[in-house]
């Protein structure tokens, strides 16, 4: 006599047509939950404190802050984003074909988004450094505003170009119902692997490479030259150091944002998922950099560790809070 084994069904109403569950012990999908919501809820909460911080505080509204607030909003979204990789744990997609296609294109796109930050952040340290007499005529409000809002335009237009096909037919790739896929050709995925991420990581490279010889050679000068300044020479060697300390913090942000990075576009060249264990993880990796970054503020920045103080005791509430000084 054969034992039929029972399988569930995402859409058990439509049977044969239905994606089936993936079968996992409960060793296997609790922890799941619990990692994916812990870096959810970690990650909008930090990035949403970010966002408050410099937002709200008048002291932090500078070019250099500007462009932490674009990687800010791009992290939180992710975070946002994760909540989806939560439901798709039990292995189906209950949102529709169309949600499945506009779920991929905001990945993508604020993805995109958060390496075009890195390259302004990259930029903008770039000229403050390598060029500081300038850099108040080069790095002005409104091409700061321009240049980010440029970045989040382009990153939508070129993601919408990239999945076309799956927005004319949404679902058309799927196997079944239940099953969340959007497919490119070889030529769209390679022109998005080499735009979205080879060219701005060879410019972020190169730009803070040029900026950490520059910063090595200004420290040496300012050490050689403390003991024989003026007031007015000491203000500018503070100004100096303020501005190296930004880059180093900054360049910290970078790496990070590098190391957890390449790995996943490294597979994904190299097409080489070797098994579910490590796809699951470069793709952890890959998220979790954005919960990575506020940390890193939290721990060089004394400002944003005064800016969260001020909001968890709702100080900010309080009027004239605005002006409060935080630097």
């Amino acid at each position: 006599m054969e034992i039929v084994e029972e399988v569930e069904l995402c859409f058990p109403e439509l049977l044969n047509a239905s994606c089936k569950k993936p079968m996992r012990t409960p060793f296997e999908t609790i922890p799941s939950y619990i990692i994916l919501s812990s870096i959810t809820l970690l990650t909008t909460t930090l990035n949403l404190l970010v966002i408050i911080s410099i937002s709200h505080f008048k002291q932090l509204h500078s070019h250099t802050n500007l462009f932490l607030l674009s990687l800010a909003v791009s992290d939180f979204f992710v975070g946002l984003l994760l909540f989806f990789q939560i439901m798709l744990i039990d292995g189906c997609w209950f949102l529709g074909d169309l949600m499945c296609t506009l779920y991929y294109l905001l990945d993508y796109a604020i993805t995109s988004a958060s390496v075009g930050s890195m390259v302004l952040i990259s930029v903008d340290r770039y000229v403050a450094i390598c060029d500081p007499m300038h850099y108040s005529t080069k790095v002005t409000e409104k091409r700061v505003q321009v240049s980010i809002c440029l970045c989040w335009i382009c990153s939508v237009v070129f993601q919408i170009l990239i999945l076309k096909d799956n927005f004319k037919q949404p679902g058309r790739y799927n196997s079944c119902s239940g099953e969340c896929v959007v497919v490119t050709d070889y030529i769209a995925g390679f022109v998005d692997l080499v735009v979205s991420f080879i060219i701005p990581v060879t410019v972020i490279i190169v730009l803070y490479m040029r900026v950490f010889v520059v910063a090595v050679s200004q420290a040496r000068a300012i050490r050689s030259h403390t003991a024989s300044v003026t007031l007015q020479g000491s203000v500018k060697v503070t100004a100096k150091k303020s501005e190296m300390k930004a880059a180093r913090t900054l360049g910290v942000v970078v790496v990070v944002f590098l190391i957890c990075l390449c790995p996943y576009y490294f597979v994904a060249l190299t097409d080489n998922f070797l098994n579910p264990l490590s796809a699951a993880f470069v793709i952890c990796l890959y998220y979790f950099n954005s919960c990575l970054n506020p940390l890193i503020y939290a721990l060089f920045y004394p400002w944003f560790r005064k800016c969260i103080k001020l909001i968890v005791t709702l100080q900010i509430l309080q009027p004239g809070s605005s002006e409060t000084n935080v630097l």
